[in-house]
């Protein structure tokens, strides 16, 4: 029998899975990086077609994924014997989306975890050596006693001079991989670089590396910058930073603290994240959450729910925003489920940066919701237009 056609529950949200946020928002996710190559919707509507009885079983959720994006690494396997390179670069990169969006909600990572995202890192590097996109350099960020894993996304710079560069971190449940699709080709066409980091608590950083999240984004957004300098290859007096998600958090922060940077994007606000965990707590998680509501205390190492509490304390932003004197770009939608509009409203007030901008997404034009996530196009071109301008 033919499942029912999914219907949003609500105006101006798709959900394909209705009353399911969380599963829906990463369908929304992978569809948003179709533009890119990252995701072919019949792929998806097959996974999630089949996930319909299962809801909110996330070891299901896992699997099913994991099985896809076996199925599409193999078909850029057969197609690479072929000889059809720009085939299995596409196939190798939606092999990777597939697999990572479907082992983010496994927590703690198991070793069957932790194979299936290796093999996503290793299908997105198959992906880089074969792509005829931007061209795209494995690079290690030396950090403190270590390092941290990052992509070097290339201009498309037509024989100008040496461009700018946008340092991209992540959010709390996204990678660089992910970002890459999200917005990384549209930068590159723009004619800036993108260094696309798994900072810690993020991507490999955390699951291979054992780096949890901190909040002195500072540290490791001033290490970004220092690699770059020493290259020939880009303009980094010309550096803006950006981040998505928690990285509201993250990047405001990092621009207010190292002055070097020229440019800041806050890609969704976040202006008290320990008080926002504090009310999903207290609501026992019957809130919008793109991950489980355990996910916060394995990014953090924490052993309890009150110990994530406590390490969260110094996630704030007031008295650390006003410092800022880049020229700063806020986006968020008028309908975030995630963080109320009430928190992008307090960042952009208390940032001492006089050029700042604050765009709020309406229902009635899209990206109303969560970091544009129905309609990922007007917030990327948003922010590409909006760093030409002040990169140039």
């Amino acid at each position: 029998m033919t499942a029912p056609a999914p219907t949003p529950n609500h105006p101006g949200f798709f959900q394909y899975f209705p009353g399911e946020y969380r599963w829906s928002a990463a369908i929304e996710g992978l569809l948003g990086a179709a533009a890119a190559g990252g995701a072919e919707l019949g792929e998806v509507d097959r996974v999630a077609g089949r996930l319909r009885s299962h809801l909110g079983d996330d070891d299901r959720w896992f699997e099913e994924w994991a099985a896809m994006a076996d199925h599409v690494r193999g078909l850029a396997r057969k197609a690479e014997r072929a000889g059809h390179p720009l085939t299995a670069a596409g196939a190798y990169l939606r092999a990777c989306l597939y697999a990572q969006y479907g082992e983010r909600f496994r927590t703690p990572k198991d070793r069957r975890a932790l194979a299936v995202y290796r093999r996503s890192v290793e299908s997105f590097h198959r992906f880089a050596e074969l792509s005829d996109g931007p061209p795209i350099e494995c690079v290690e960020i030396p950090f403190e006693r270590g390092s941290l894993p990052a992509y070097l996304v290339h201009a498309h710079t037509k024989g100008r001079r040496r461009p700018p560069v946008v340092v991209f971190f992540d959010g709390l449940d996204v990678t660089k991989e992910i970002q890459y699709a999200i917005a990384a080709p549209e930068l590159a066409r723009r004619g800036m670089s993108v260094l696309l980091v798994d900072g810690p608590g993020n991507g490999e950083a955390i699951r291979f590396r054992r780096q949890v999240l901190r909040h002195d984004t500072e540290s490791y957004g001033s290490a970004a910058l220092d690699s770059l300098e020493g290259r020939r290859d880009v303009d980094a007096s010309r550096a803006a930073v950006m981040a998505i998600s928690l990285g509201g958090y993250y990047a405001p922060r990092i621009a207010s603290m190292e002055p070097r940077y020229r440019a800041c994007v806050a890609w969704g606000a976040i202006w008290d994240y320990h008080a926002t965990w504090k009310r999903r707590i207290e609501a026992a998680f019957c809130t919008d959450l793109s991950v489980p509501g355990h996910h916060i205390e394995w990014v953090l190492g924490a052993k309890s729910l009150h110990d994530a509490l406590r390490r969260l304390e110094p996630f704030r932003l007031d008295g650390v925003v006003q410092r800022m004197r880049c020229p700063f770009l806020l986006l968020h939608g008028e309908d975030d489920r995630q963080v109320p509009l009430a928190d992008a409203r307090a960042l952009y007030r208390a940032c001492g940066s006089r050029d700042k901008t604050l765009r709020i997404f309406t229902r009635a034009e899209g990206g109303a919701q969560h970091c544009q996530r129905d309609n990922r196009a007007l917030g990327v071109s948003t922010i590409a237009d909006w760093l030409q301008e002040k990169l140039a």
